[in-house]
């Protein structure tokens, strides 16, 4: 969970802070909202960070998405008018909560559609994380709102042929982001004027690659490339640099990354009927 503006830091830091960090702070202060009656912000977020850093420790406990991230989420949510979130990849839900906060901002009512189906369907892999996700969720209030569906994200998304949503998060295992992406397009996943959310599009591995060409070589890092480290290369550098070149050349969509956090890519695809 990256730093911001409503992790509450000192003032000290904020003398201390740089131009760069003021304007983060400053930005993520002034995009919330204290008198929404759904807050831009669900009052439980801060303890469900402080409960997996407790059961997980906070290297993984970052895994989830920050405070400012959720709210900048939730208002393309709101933008598009949406009505269903797919998310792919939910950890302990924070990201999940956010979304069926926003879709209540969007006057989506809770509880399931005609066809027994919640506004958002979240996948995981993980039934530990999907349980606890799950307490999370009733805690927040918005369990009516979503379904985590738990295995492997590939068989789920082929399921769920025949529905269509109208938001599409993804973040889940790096090295998969190709096939999800080209799952849902394939099964017609993503509704007319819909939008994918792709987060960690910018990690340090891949930015290491800015000037190799793909596709990349499998068992080693080309010489253009300016790490050195083979494992953060094979899981996440190289399958993320590939994604990144494939839909910034795919004639199908419109992309653009945004630098902040660890990189997230707004994608609308042009020809979606």
């Amino acid at each position: 969970m990256g730093s911001d503006a409503t992790n509450n830091p000192t003032s000290q830091y904020y003398r201390t802070a740089s131009d760069l960090q003021l304007r983060n702070f400053y930005a993520a202060k002034a995009s919330i909202n204290t008198n929404f009656a759904t807050p831009s912000i669900p009052s439980t977020i801060p303890k469900v960070y402080d409960d997996s850093v407790a059961r997980f420790g906070k290297d993984t406990a970052e895994l989830a998405i920050s405070h400012f991230q959720g709210v900048i989420q939730s208002f393309f949510v709101g933008l598009v008018g949406a009505k269903r979130v797919l998310e792919i990849g939910t950890f302990t839900g924070t990201s999940a909560i956010y979304f069926a906060n926003a879709l209540k901002r969007n006057g989506v009512k809770g509880g399931p559609d005609d066809n027994c189906d919640k506004p958002v369907i979240c996948l995981d892999i993980c039934e530990e994380f999907a349980q606890i996700a799950r307490d999370n969720f009733k805690e927040a209030e918005v369990e009516d709102y979503i379904e985590i569906i738990v295995g492997d994200a590939h068989e789920s998304l082929a399921n769920l042929e025949g529905q269509q949503f109208d938001v599409i998060f993804i973040d889940a295992d790096k090295i998969s982001y190709m096939a999800y992406f080209e799952a849902a397009i394939e099964k017609k996943l993503l509704a007319k004027g819909g939008l994918f959310i792709i987060d960690n599009t910018a990690l340090r591995p891949a930015i290491q690659l800015i000037d190799c060409q793909t596709p990349l070589p499998k068992d080693k890092i080309p010489e253009e490339g300016m790490d050195d480290d083979f494992d953060s290369y094979r899981d996440f550098g190289r399958p993320i640099h590939e994604f990144n070149e494939h839909i910034r050349q795919d004639p199908r969509c419109e992309a653009i990354m945004l630098p902040i956090f660890t990189g997230v890519t707004l994608l609308r695809l042009l020809d979606n009927n």
